[in-house]
């Protein structure tokens, strides 16, 4: 062998080398070690080598770094298929589907052809970003290229159909697809989430389910808002045999989340530590969520505290907990923790924090959490964290500062933060502003009813019956429905649904002899009832008559003529409580010497001994 062949021979074992030990830098998202890795190839010289660099560009992805990838990517003479690939994949997984797609039209441009792996890579892509027309080419493409016979790419076929909401297409590739595995029946049941029968349809036609197929069927239900379903589901399952594995623990405590099932999240809890995944972040991290939205966060904070490791996420989750329950400076208090802990906060972690101030009206404090984000951590401000300011602003009475603050944004306002603002107006009586804000909303979402009720509810409030008639005129004329309030509570392991003067619960007398024998009780302790948001032309009787029969007051009655003295009553409602309900809780929780949890649409109520956990700021 000439000492050339040698020479060749001994870079190949070295390029090979380094291939391995980035590879394994990548498998262990050790993006650290990679680089000392890239700073020895620097030094060999190997790092214009295609096959090095395509690895160097796959680990920096892999371990999301896309600025190191974009750095080895420029330098590179030559850049193969697997290079372009690695970029592609790495912007997918970063959430940057367009930069993504855009990457894969200047990858044919310069003339490389896609393989099975680019395209399973840009399908993904598509279905991130709901690209139905792209997918569609990419789709054309993949059929020219004869890789519409592959298993994995017929299955991101179908996934990005199914995805792009389009699963008749999804149907025209999956009927022709000459071998399906069980991605593909998995991926046909999640497009069918939205539609129960049709995911049933599927699943009894599948020759061979395994856990990933369950775990499909159960994240329907959930998704669905079937939340009973997917307990049963879970269940069922584990009687054919099929183990859980970690992702049918975080949907399964998300349905008991998503029910307020405080007693069966605690029996999967238990199924969880037999089963060993207890120690696993993701699992920790829906524990702790199942545990705060299920009113318990002492429970969360066990969770949390027995953690043997705790990611951004366990602590944003955490952060989450303390927001919807009203305990503001404890969630600052942690924050600073998970800073000394060395957890970089982003920017969903700043969402928690800043809702959190908002909800307990610590408005210096989330003024100067709003900066820091910003200066301290160069997370720049998204819609959802002007949301929060504004809501923090307008909820304390700085309507003005508000309203500055939506009018300074880069980006146009969306309509969740003019909406923040106009329930600030209804907390504070601002007509005139309120006026202002409902017309620009109306131009973005004509059909949006919540803004015919926070107006109608303005006026109420200030007398001008005239002008509530004539909104309340207009939302009709126009055929805008408003959504109708529902309540649930869970007695004896099974929920009940009450809306507004319900009367086909089999125990409804029962119910309205509780809320009578109540009534008594809180007019000789000092109640009156809220009668200045109800826009209805009746007397002043029939105004009280309506008030008694709120949907959440009548599943707090049903709760305590089923219940055992004591017991706390956990309900969950889909709108916020209203005025008159928070204040009747109030004095219920004293006269029935009971806990009363009440999650609505924005956060938790704690009721007891005539008091609310919200010290009426909500």
């Amino acid at each position: 062998m000439s000492s050339s062949q040698d020479k060749h021979l001994s870079i190949m074992r070295v390029s090979h080398q380094y291939h391995l030990m980035i590879k394994a830098c990548a498998g262990l998202g050790a993006l650290e070690d990679g680089r000392l890795v890239h700073k020895q190839l620097i030094q060999s010289g190997f790092e214009s080598d295609v096959f090095v660099g395509s690895s160097l560009v796959d680990m920096y992805a892999k371990c999301g770094s896309i600025k190191d990838a974009w750095r080895v990517f420029n330098k590179m003479s030559s850049r193969n298929v697997v290079t372009w690939t690695a970029m592609i994949l790495g912007h997918v997984k970063c959430g940057q589907g367009q930069k993504a797609l855009e990457l894969y039209e200047q990858m044919q441009q310069e003339g490389v052809q896609p393989d099975s792996v680019t395209f399973v890579g840009v399908l993904n892509a598509c279905a991130s970003l709901a690209a139905l027309k792209e997918g569609r080419c990419v789709h054309q493409q993949i059929v020219e290229c004869g890789w519409d016979a592959d298993v994995f790419v017929g299955n991101s076929l179908v996934d990005m159909y199914a995805k792009c909401g389009s699963m008749e297409d999804a149907w025209r590739v999956f009927n022709k697809m000459p071998s399906r595995d069980v991605v593909t029946w998995t991926a046909m049941i999640l497009g069918y989430c939205g539609n129960i029968e049709d995911a049933w349809r599927v699943f009894n036609k599948m020759p061979l389910r395994n856990v990933v197929t369950w775990n499909a069927m159960v994240l329907g239900h959930v998704k669905c808002g079937q939340g009973q379903e997917a307990l049963k589901l879970f269940q069922q399952m584990q009687q054919e045999g099929v183990q859980p594995n970690s992702v049918t623990f975080v949907v399964v405590l998300n349905a008991c989340a998503s029910m307020i099932a405080l007693e069966e999240g605690r029996c999967v809890h238990q199924h969880i530590i037999r089963c060993g995944w207890d120690s696993d972040v993701f699992v920790g991290s829906s524990l702790v969520d199942m545990y705060a939205k299920c009113g318990s966060m002492e429970d969360a904070w066990s969770v949390f505290n027995k953690m043997p490791s705790r990611d951004v996420v366990t602590w944003t989750t955490i952060l989450g907990g303390c927001a919807m329950h009203g305990h503001g400076k404890e969630a600052l208090k942690h924050f600073e923790r998970m800073c000394e802990e060395g957890v970089q906060p982003d920017d969903v972690t700043f969402i928690c924090l800043l809702s959190a101030c908002s909800h307990a009206g610590l408005v210096g404090e989330g003024m100067h959490c709003y900066a820091s984000m910003v200066k301290d951590y160069m997370i720049s401000a998204k819609l959802e964290h002007y949301t929060c300011m504004v809501d923090l602003l307008g909820r304390a009475g700085h309507l003005q500062e508000a309203e500055n603050m939506v009018m300074a944004m880069p980006c146009k306002p969306h309509v969740a933060v003019w909406m923040a603002l106009l329930s600030a107006c209804r907390i504070h009586g601002h007509v005139e502003m309120a006026e202002r804000i409902a017309k620009q909303i109306l131009e973005m979402e004509p059909d949006n009813a919540a803004v015919y009720v926070l107006l109608s509810d303005i006026y109420a409030a200030g007398g001008n019956k005239h002008l509530c008639q004539t909104i309340e005129q207009q939302r009709k004329e126009k055929g805008v429905k408003k959504q109708p309030g529902h309540t649930w509570i869970e007695v004896n392991n099974e929920v009940h649904t009450f809306v507004v003067d319900d009367q086909d619960h089999p125990q409804m007398p029962e119910i309205h002899a509780e809320l009578q024998r109540l009534s008594g009780h809180m007019h000789d302790a000092g109640y009156r009832p809220c009668k200045k948001f109800i826009v209805h032309d009746v007397d002043e009787e029939e105004k009280v008559f309506h008030l008694c029969h709120h949907s959440e007051k009548l599943a707090i009655a049903f709760g305590l003529i089923n219940s055992a003295p004591g017991t706390t009553l956990r309900i969950r409602k889909n709108l916020r409580v209203c005025e008159d309900c928070h204040t009747s809780t109030k004095f219920i929780s004293k006269i029935a010497g009971r806990t009363i949890m009440v999650r609505d649409a924005n956060r938790f109520h704690h009721f007891e001994d005539g008091m609310c956990s919200c010290r009426d700021y909500w």
